[in-house]
């Protein structure tokens, strides 16, 4: 088995099963463009985020990690009428990039861009609004992904769904001795999970043309 067979596959279920969209694609070449890391979710998970949305008749959603704003565009179509997404973005060149591709979906209207540290961002939110999200996707550097996910269950309610992308590392998260910054971000984030009773959770390894990886999805229990 190949990483290339991986993408074949891939594109073959992409072509059969997420019909083609401008806004998307003139989405991802905008990014490509600007120079931005080719890290966006594959074209198949952005519809599986797009459904666990709907599954969830989410009306708030959050996201930590906007990049160009791909992922975002496919969360914010899914959301019911008169729902709002917050998107947080370290990046300022990013954020710009992003609200250009979001405002050309049509979906400009629903989404608020937060520019700054996600972790000076999440406790302003939290003091801002009471209202619980329906649906969050940490999506963001690694190395934080434990306190992004106790900020997360800090704005949700029960039957929220957490998605965590990137749990995987190309395998690498099983080996206690990685000196990869990312890869013990993610074991630090699979101890905080083995001691979270307020979560049902698992994670699923993918293939595909982002390579070997995968994602986690928590409901948070009652």
């Amino acid at each position: 088995m190949t990483e290339e067979l991986w993408s074949n596959v891939e594109r073959y279920i992409s072509d059969t099963l997420v019909q083609p969209d401008r806004a998307l694609d003139a989405a991802l070449a905008a990014s490509d463009a600007a120079g931005l890391p080719s890290i966006n979710v594959s074209p198949n998970q952005g519809k599986l985020l797009h459904m666990l949305a709907l599954i969830a008749g989410a009306q708030r959603i959050l996201e930590i990690g906007t990049l160009g704003g791909y992922s975002t565009i496919w969360l914010a179509r899914a959301l019911l009428s008169g729902g709002r997404l917050i998107t947080l973005e370290a990046d300022k060149k990013h954020a710009e990039l992003a609200r250009r591709n979001i405002d050309a979906a049509g979906v400009g209207s629903l989404v608020e861009i937060q520019v700054g540290s996600a972790l000076e961002t999440l406790p302003k939110i939290a003091a801002a609004s009471p209202d619980p999200f329906d649906l969050i996707f940490i999506d963001a550097d690694k190395t934080n992904t434990v306190p992004y996910f106790d900020w997360s269950l800090k704005l949700s309610r029960p039957g929220s769904i957490i998605v965590v992308d990137n749990v995987v590392r190309k395998g690498a998260v099983i080996d206690a001795k990685s000196t990869d910054k990312d890869v013990q971000g993610m074991r630090r984030f699979y101890d905080r999970l083995t001691n979270e009773p307020r979560v049902l959770v698992t994670a699923i390894q993918t293939v595909g043309s982002k390579g070997y990886d995968g994602f986690a999805i928590a409901i948070v229990k009652a």
